[in-house]
């Protein structure tokens, strides 16, 4: 794939700015080559619809995740990082351009790539269709200015060979006719089971070209971002992996009688166990756990092979890393499906930041993604451009008991909902007028909605006094948060 080209009409305009602030130098010197930091190089590495909780670091312990378990113990694993998008698209435009909404600005890979560091992306780091755009092999929308260069992996998906399941409509089949993909409606229960050792598969050909660009670049800075697409549907993985888990030994969610009559309507999954004959096969439900077990921990392999190539290559201690999900995933929790709610299944996300010469730990200081663009700037001591609406967690990755917010907003497509997640509480407004609000020290599953308790009518009054505070001041197109 063709080389990108410098984008001029972002870099004239940033220039001035700093001009004006009195940092031209600093953005000529930077603009030519990179900083003096140690930390010459990023690693970024972002999995699909990975839900945190089923990582090891995590407390999981029934998912095998060894290599991902590796890189928080050599990093800061933020345990209450979340998701300001809960679709693919979203989250990634807003991790990329660090804005709560919008893509204003210049995208993190763009604005190393401007200040000398070789850029590459390699699978889906901003969105692609999964599987549409793995099968045929296209970019999606892609910001090409983005990447020194940047290359696409590809797979068959539901039409790899091999054990075929469509679980909400029972069917088990090795044929390859009528099989649910692209556009499809039933895609999203999928899984393939099939003789092979991956390699035939996108995320195995991901860490392949990542290795090779390691390789190929490791005497010049880069800014490398890996994208796997898995744990997203379709559940393609080989079989070896899907026998590390029975189906008969998987414990579903725990449920509570009528949990979902508190929950406003916008407030609930479009897929649910009431809508969908999933409800009607609770074997298969422990099969959609089993195969999103089985593709988690092929992906984790393939971290693995990546990262014992930067080892090898003498590259860890020049090398900033950053594991993340662009959002969580419901699987039968609440008896909702998939993703596209507030709920703390989804806006909760994996977030790992392995750095040299910062802290190792866990941390529950509160941390959104799009904090991740500023952090890196931070680290490699590049200016950060004026657009940038995050703030940078190096203070955390210095002093594990450090802060620098107080919670995190997350935005549900077409500003239908908004919610915000402090410290115990966390509160969903939707455009309706309708709320939920949850004591997560008492109730971390959220099983009930505390908006007409008059316990926590002042928390109530307190939550939504703080969230239109957060909407002015981060200019978020939603209106005035409003009580009913």
């Amino acid at each position: 794939m063709g080389t990108a080209v410098l984008n001029i009409k972002y870099v004239i305009p940033f220039c001035l700015v700093l001009f004006a602030s009195g940092n031209w130098n600093l953005a000529a010197q930077s603009a030519s080559k990179p900083s003096d930091s140690k930390i010459k190089n990023v690693l970024f590495i972002v999995s699909d619809d990975l839900k945190a909780n089923v990582l090891g670091c995590y407390g999981n312990k029934v998912c095998k995740t060894p290599n991902i378990d590796k890189l928080a113990s050599e990093g800061v694993v933020f345990n209450s990082a979340y998701s300001q998008g809960v679709v693919c698209g979203p989250s990634r435009t807003s991790f990329l351009y660090s804005r709560y909404q919008g893509n204003k600005g210049i995208t993190l890979g763009e604005h190393f790539k401007d200040n000398g560091w070789h850029t590459a992306r390699v699978g889906k780091i901003f969105h692609m269709l999964v599987p549409g755009d793995i099968i045929a092999g296209t970019d999606g929308p892609d910001v090409v200015t983005s990447w020194t260069e940047r290359y696409n992996s590809t797979g068959l998906e539901a039409g790899t060979p091999g054990d075929y399941a469509c679980l909400n409509l029972n069917i088990f089949t090795t044929e390859l006719e009528g099989r649910q993909s692209t556009r499809m409606p039933h895609r999203w229960s999928v899984s393939v089971s099939y003789e092979g050792d991956g390699s035939d598969q996108p995320d195995y050909k991901t860490a392949d070209k990542t290795i090779e660009l390691l390789r190929k670049n490791k005497d010049k800075p880069f800014f490398i971002a890996t994208g796997f697409v898995r744990p997203h549907y379709p559940s393609v993985a080989p079989k070896h992996y899907f026998d590390m888990y029975p189906w008969q030994d998987i414990e579903l969610p725990e449920m509570v009688a009528n949990d979902i009559d508190d929950i406003p309507t916008l407030g609930r999954a479009g897929i649910m166990n009431s809508n969908n004959s999933i409800g009607k096969y609770v074997d298969n439900q422990k099969r959609l756990w089993a195969a999103y077990y089985a593709t988690v921990t092929f992906m984790d392999d393939q971290v693995g092979r990546i990262l014992d190539e930067l080892e090898r290559l003498g590259l860890r201690e020049s090398t900033a890393i950053v594991f993340l999900s662009d959002h969580g995933y419901h699987l039968g929790e609440h008896t909702f499906w998939l993703k596209s709610n507030l709920h703390e299944d989804i806006t909760r996300v994996p977030m790992i930041i392995s750095a040299p010469g910062m802290k190792t730990g866990k941390t529950d200081a509160f941390a959104e993604l799009l904090d991740i663009y500023p952090t890196l700037t931070d680290l490699v001591g590049i200016p950060v451009p004026e657009t940038v609406q995050g703030e940078s967690l190096v203070p955390i990755l210095k002093d594990l008991d450090s802060s620098v917010k107080s919670g995190a907003i997350s935005i549900v497509g077409g500003n239908k909902g908004i919610a915000l997640r402090e410290e115990n509480l966390a509160y969903m407004y939707y455009r309706d007028g309708s709320e939920e609000l949850y004591d997560m020290k008492k109730d971390p599953l959220q099983f009930v909605n505390l908006v007409g308790d008059p316990k926590y009518a002042t928390k109530l009054k307190q939550m939504r006094s703080n969230l239109n505070l957060r909407i002015q001041q981060e200019e978020l197109e939603f209106g005035e948060i409003k009580s009913n």
